[in-house]
């Protein structure tokens, strides 16, 4: 099961099919064959099986007519003695031979390099899952190519616990190519060393030679399986996962997490290209789709021209790698347009996505590793020539190989780029939405602030000691010995309080009657009167949707002295006077 949140995954056999829910940390001690104890671990107790170290421990080469099927049955210890039954189990082999999906085939497909650079659909063969599996391994290794053929590939899909055997078997297969993609650990190296046959004055040796590669793929979202977080453990901390699916939710995509793994036996009898496709429930490429995708590479001219020029094996597997150039570059620009409409939102909206831009940064720092070690693998194929060429041969095939490795140099460092520049945009992003909270913030310190400015002047601060001695006196009803009676204490108070109410109303009265000066607005019970019921009459005529009447009275000049002090210079009518008696 893969979980979005956490974006890790593991491999595991359950109910008979294989599932991914967490890629653990990468054992890259694990990933090589020169590593001395593989699959062991610091804490590990020896293994008691451990077979004799006075004994030869390297088999002999196998014919496979004599063996009476050992080789592949007793694979990987009929092939690789060091390797423990404990070491098998732990680097997860003996799940893949023992508990696979017993209702899924193996499919073979089958695709030939002829020496006329034409590539050819060899069809697939299917290694069925019999009880009595002799014939399918009879069929399975007097599977030959022919004289005419130059290299010919294997896209091995559903890999069953039979086709294992029979592949490691037969072409000696390093157990560690097996394990590295089982436990998706990233690794390139030579397999094993085989005596060739190239130049009869210089004898050669052919090395097998394993890439393991993630890399970056852009899906469908609906394609891509939603998973429900952990039921424990914080929601944030569990999405900002560098190796979790990315939804992009503005184009409707995903970013996952792919892999290639590909094996390639360079030998001048034949050379084989063995791609690995794990089967687990995630949309990764699989091997029908790859086997279609390098068909159609063989129908580029330009492709057609290398090919025809050199007889080196190797320049098929660059094509491998084409193929996760454009995946990389479809994902990057799928994310260029999301972080597109990330800028916008920010700007034009109030929405502040600051958790998906972190969670974005977090996926952009671990997609800068995975291009680190996609430079790695080609640099490493660019310095890892086929010694099984001669020297006429290598003066051909290594300039053409050093224009291929450094024109997928350069793209690598085109991608870094754009990662770099996806990086700037996001820290852009996030000093925008620190920007908009700074402005936001000040706007609400600024309304704050007039807002106890109107309280501070509408407030009367009476002294404290003045306010205490009053309110604290103590009356003889209560405190016997004391000369205040209760009486003489509301008597004091009562008044102190009234005039305080008073003078505060007054004060915060100045909102009601602007134009009043302070002295008149001592007067605010008469005021407030008839302004309440001014208010009153201008609400029923209203209601009543009748004209200005007779009604405008002594109470008009009243009301028109406390909403507005000026002169008039008409003569002042006895209403007036009544203004003024008031």
């Amino acid at each position: 099961m893969l979980n979005e949140m956490t974006g890790a995954f593991s491999l595991g056999m359950h109910g008979g099919h294989v599932e991914l829910s967490r890629i653990p940390p990468r054992p890259y001690r694990h990933a090589a064959p020169s590593a001395p104890w593989p699959w062991i671990d610091i804490n590990d107790k020896a293994d008691p099986e451990q077979p004799n170290t006075e004994s030869h421990l390297i088999p002999k080469s196998c014919d496979h007519t004599r063996c009476e099927g050992w080789c592949w049955k007793g694979y990987p210890q009929s092939r690789f003695p060091n390797w423990t039954p404990s070491q098998v189990e732990k680097f997860k082999i003996r799940e893949a031979i023992d508990r696979y999906d017993r209702s899924k085939k193996c499919t073979i497909f089958k695709l030939d390099v002829d020496k006329q650079a034409i590539f050819n659909d060899a069809g697939h063969f299917v290694i069925a899952d019999a009880d009595d599996l002799e014939p399918e391994w009879d069929r399975f290794k007097s599977d030959k190519q022919g004289d005419g053929l130059r290299i010919r590939a294997l896209f091995v899909e559903n890999l069953t616990g039979p086709a294992l055997r029979m592949l490691g078997a037969k072409y000696d297969i390093e157990p560690s190519f097996f394990s590295s993609p089982l436990n998706w650990i990233p690794s390139h190296h030579q397999e094993d060393l085989k005596q060739g046959c190239g130049d009869p004055f210089y004898p050669v040796i052919a090395p097998d030679i394993t890439l393991t590669l993630p890399f970056i793929r852009s899906l469908p979202d609906s394609v891509v399986p939603r998973m429900t977080p952990l039921d424990n453990g914080d929601f944030v901390s569990q999405m900002i996962d560098p190796q979790a699916q990315l939804r992009l939710e503005s184009n409707h995509r995903a970013l996952v997490l792919d892999l290639l793994s590909v094996y390639l036996v360079r030998n001048v009898a034949g050379n084989t290209i063995i791609s690995f496709h794990a089967n687990i429930r995630l949309p990764t490429t699989k091997a029908s789709y790859l086997h279609e995708r390098i068909r159609f590479a063989g129908q580029s001219v330009y492709w057609q021209r290398i090919l025809k020029q050199t007889d080196d094996p190797t320049f098929l597997m660059l094509i491998f790698l084409w193929h996760v150039m454009y995946a990389w570059e479809e994902a990057l620009h799928h994310l260029y347009e999301h972080i597109g409409v990330l800028e916008i939102t920010v700007v034009n909206t109030a929405r502040r996505p600051l958790t998906e831009v972190y969670i974005i940064r977090a996926h952009l720092l671990y997609y800068s590793s995975l291009l680190v070690i996609f430079k790695k693998v080609v640099q490493y194929i660019l310095d890892t020539p086929n010694p099984a060429l001669t020297p006429a041969q290598r003066s051909t095939s290594d300039p053409l190989m050093k224009g291929e490795c450094n024109t997928l140099l350069e793209e690598i460092g085109r991608l870094k780029e754009k990662l770099q520049l996806q990086e700037r945009r996001l820290n852009n992003v996030i000093q925008s939405i620190f920007t908009s909270v700074h402005i936001s913030d000040g706007k609400i310190m600024q309304e704050m602030t007039e807002v106890a400015l109107r309280t501070s002047t509408s407030m009367v601060f009476l002294p404290a000691i003045f306010v205490a001695r009053i309110f604290s006196m103590k009356v003889s009803e209560i405190d016997p010995g004391t000369n205040v009676t209760i009486a003489q204490y509301f008597e004091l108070t009562i008044p102190v309080t009234m005039a305080t109410v008073w003078i505060v109303m007054a004060y915060q009265s100045g909102h009601i009657f602007p134009h009043l000066p302070f002295w008149k607005r001592l007067g605010w019970p008469i005021y407030l009167l008839f302004y309440l019921y001014n208010r009153q009459l201008e609400k029923n005529k209203l209601n009543e949707g009748a004209t200005e009447g007779t009604t405008e009275g002594a109470t008009e000049g009243i009301i028109e002295e406390a909403t507005e002090e000026r002169p008039s210079p008409e003569v002042e009518s006895p209403e007036a006077n009544q203004r003024h008696i008031l």
